[in-house]
């Protein structure tokens, strides 16, 4: 009986070794990372209540579709104001051709009362801005 539950064992082992070797190259590798600009911003209310939560919308024009949105950095100050910058991946495999449009999205959720000034990058030292007032 011990000598089968070892024999067992090591063929559930063999089994998941198998498994975890398994080179499936069907994704793409991010080759690099950079800036994209916004083309525009779509913020549904200019006014919303202290600990609310609010999507502010952000729209890019990719080049390829070996693009695709990274992520923010999202800066703010004491001031209440706050500076996005959009960053996009670029990946190394076959893809489509031709240009599109992605939306991404940030979730505001302010903590304390005043007017929030956002400015979102669009190339060079162009910025689109956006006021929020919380209440």
């Amino acid at each position: 009986m011990k000598k089968l539950l070892n024999i067992g064992f090591l063929v559930i082992l063999s089994g998941l070794f198998l498994v975890s070797c398994n080179d499936d190259e069907d994704y793409q590798t991010i080759e690099s990372i950079g800036k994209i600009k916004i083309d525009s911003v779509k913020v549904m209310n200019d006014t919303m209540d202290v600990f609310t939560i609010q999507s502010i919308k952000t729209y890019s024009t990719y080049p390829s579709h070996c693009e695709g949105f990274y992520g923010y950095d999202y800066i703010y100050n004491a001031n209440l104001e706050r500076t996005v910058t959009s960053y996009k991946y670029i990946t190394n495999g076959p893809c489509a051709q031709g240009s599109y449009v992605g939306a991404s999205q940030i979730n505001f959720s302010p903590q304390k009362k005043g007017t929030y000034i956002f400015k979102f990058w669009n190339g060079g030292n162009n910025w689109i801005t956006k006021t929020i007032v919380v209440q």
